[in-house]
């Protein structure tokens, strides 16, 4: 069982992140970090290998990090990237939720 699956939308869109990534990045790292008004923020990086104790997606040509202190957040959660019309960005459906803030940046869980 994957930690956390990941849309079609989301693995085309972490293709043309990597397309233009640093030479070094061996694919991006999914973090979950304090911060924000509802306590926790989902973050998005460029990593350059795996941690010690992380996980590892494996998109085929990418690769998705989760970072060790995220896993227990992210177990059971869907990664989409969506377009509207003022914004764009990596989604996550996460039944570990608790609550979200009103603008939708953060999270408690």
């Amino acid at each position: 069982m994957q930690i956390l699956e990941i849309t079609p939308a989301a693995r085309d869109h972490i293709a043309n992140l990597m397309g233009h990534a640093p030479a070094t990045a061996q694919g991006l790292k999914v973090s979950v970090k304090q911060g924000g008004c509802s306590g926790y923020e989902y973050d998005i990086s460029y990593a350059e290998g795996a941690d010690k104790f992380g996980e590892v997606v494996d998109l085929g040509e990418h690769k998705l990090f989760i970072d060790p202190g995220a896993i227990m957040f992210l177990i059971g959660a869907t990664m989409d990237y969506e377009i509207e019309r003022f914004s764009s960005g990596f989604r996550f459906i996460n039944p570990n939720e608790k609550g979200r803030c009103g603008c939708g940046e953060s999270i408690t869980f």
